[in-house]
């Protein structure tokens, strides 16, 4: 997986350590995790310098929660090369080394021609990963995320209010916020969905595809 120390990727990554059925957890981050177990094989890169570590993206599964904000990037050019670049690159090695199932999570309103630039991004995304030869691709489209965050966003805790508050209104409870912990429970029951092809669930069906919490979440 990459993106395993934001907030859906810890949740997920916490998920998979707490359930034994994954017997191999194959981490690339940027800076440490923090977790120590037997079955966690944790590899720190150089998003950067993708040929020094793509050979090592093997296995049953890539899940990737990998992104950042405009303000952390500093320009829509560095963030696209986090949001897109590394993540295409990424997947693109996987299905190339013979990964058969991807699991991303994009965003609500990812669209190739939208006029916003982080929508259109995130649609461009989801583009091109449908062309590569994965045989099961599952898009996770969550809207506003509410959880705890190493750092401070504060225009992302206005957003969240906001959306709280209108999530009580019923034509707008499919822009209400879903917790990040939430998020990571629906990829990890998307990837064991072996259904061929793709997949894409909007806010209410990530809901749904997460379904109840267990003593694994």
């Amino acid at each position: 997986m990459i993106g395993a120390t934001g907030l859906v990727g810890d949740y997920l990554l916490r998920q998979l350590l707490a359930d034994e059925q994954w017997q191999h957890i194959k981490v690339f981050t940027r800076r440490p995790t923090g977790y120590q177990n037997p079955r966690l094989e944790e590899h720190t890169v150089d998003f950067d310098q993708p040929r020094t570590w793509n050979h090592l993206l093997q296995g049953d599964v890539l899940f990737s929660s990998l992104g950042t904000t405009l303000a952390q990037a500093g320009s829509q050019q560095a963030q696209y090369q986090v949001d897109y670049s590394y993540q295409y690159q990424a997947a693109q090695a996987a299905a190339e080394n013979g990964v058969q199932a991807y699991v991303l999570v994009s965003s609500t309103g990812a669209d190739a021609e939208a006029l916003l630039f982080y929508n259109r991004m995130k649609g461009e995304l989801e583009r091109d990963i449908k062309r590569l030869p994965f045989q099961r691709i599952r898009i996770i489209q969550p809207g506003i995320l509410a959880g705890p965050r190493a750092e401070t966003r504060p225009a992302e805790k206005v957003g969240l209010w906001l959306a709280t508050a209108a999530s009580t209104m019923p034509l707008l409870r499919s822009y209400r916020p879903i917790h990040g912990r939430t998020v990571a429970r629906a990829m990890r029951r998307a990837a064991l969905d072996e259904t061929p092809g793709v997949q894409t669930d909007t806010l209410e069906e990530v809901f749904t595809r997460a379904g109840k919490e267990t003593k694994k979440d």
